[in-house]
């Protein structure tokens, strides 16, 4: 009786899986929304069922990913397949939210060095130079249309193609950043729908008191410092440090943001600020500047310590 169910359960899973899929390759808009939702059923299964189950349904949407859109379609279902796999396992061992975002982390990771890989091995393309090359050709569009208007400043132009060219030696950190957005995204979607169907699983904290480890400063300072003085371009190090520099970046950014939400919470003041700055921050760079060195400063002398205890 009970396997019967779990084999029921099992074929409705899969059956959600295609619906999701065929949406995602044949309805653009909503595609473009519903991927998103992919690992979903994985997730569920394997929450409820365990990693062998997952991995039996994961052959099983194979077939059904190839009936509805063929080969092209296989490493789609496998990239979000096993990263719902991945997740489920996690919360059925109840690990913790951060433990399940690292854990979903490297499991996309992996999947994209993989594809990555296989994209120059089996079809001699290099998916990071062919972005390259259709950035270039649009810029060299671009200042054909200035020229042609009589427009002869493309200075900054010529900064913005510096700029593509540097996106190869930045594959590394696109890489971790893409897997790290991939995972946090899809676990925060999984949390509301796992919560809803009834199981209980760890959620993040509140992001006012998100806190990185105090060593990220020092390499934060360390990494800013090669980067101030130079690194010599076409080496190990140079490739390290220009890929490790935007991500430090963006936990400081992140740090900052979080001490703004604790500063705010601690004070009563509405979230409407916070938020404001978030948006402010998209639209004006030089605002996320501020807000990485409020998280500078917050790593380094542990400021929401010292408010708590003035407030004692």
């Amino acid at each position: 009786m009970r396997e019967t169910r779990k084999l029921t359960e099992g074929a409705i899973i899969a059956a959600l899986f295609a619906i999701i899929l065929f949406l995602t390759l044949y309805v653009p808009i909503v595609g473009s929304i519903v991927i998103w939702l992919l690992p979903i059923p994985f997730i569920i299964y394997v929450l409820r069922h365990g990693l062998k189950s997952g991995l039996s349904l994961l052959v099983v949407t194979f077939f059904v990913s190839f009936i509805i859109g063929g080969v092209i379609v296989l490493p789609l279902t496998f990239l979000f397949g096993t990263g719902g796999i991945v997740v489920g396992e996690l919360y059925r061992r109840k690990k913790n939210a951060f433990t399940v975002l690292l854990g979903g982390s490297l499991t996309y990771m992996a999947n994209l060095i993989l594809y990555f890989a296989g994209s120059i091995v089996l079809f001699d393309i290099h998916p990071i130079r062919a972005i390259q090359e259709m950035m270039l050709q649009s810029v060299q569009t671009a200042e054909n249309m200035l020229i042609g208007i009589g427009q002869e400043n493309t200075d900054q132009l010529e900064s913005f193609i510096t700029l593509i060219e540097r996106i190869d030696d930045l594959t590394p950190s696109m890489i971790i950043l893409t897997g790290v957005t991939f995972a946090l995204i899809i676990q925060l979607i999984a949390k509301i729908v796992v919560t809803r169907l009834g199981h209980d699983v760890e959620g993040f904290k509140p992001f006012r008191n998100w806190m990185f480890p105090k060593s990220f400063l020092w390499y934060y300072l360390i990494v800013t410092l090669f980067v101030i003085f130079g690194v010599e371009e076409g080496t190990s190090l140079y490739l390290i440090v220009w890929n490790l520099f935007p991500i430090l970046e963006l936990i400081m950014t992140i740090q900052g943001l979080s001490l703004i939400f604790f500063y705010c919470h601690h004070k009563q003041i509405a979230k409407a600020l916070p938020i404001s700055i978030v948006i402010a921050g998209f639209i004006f760079p030089f605002v996320l500047y501020l807000v990485r060195i409020l998280g500078i400063i917050d790593l380094g002398f542990d400021l929401r310590k010292r408010m708590n205890t003035q407030e004692k």
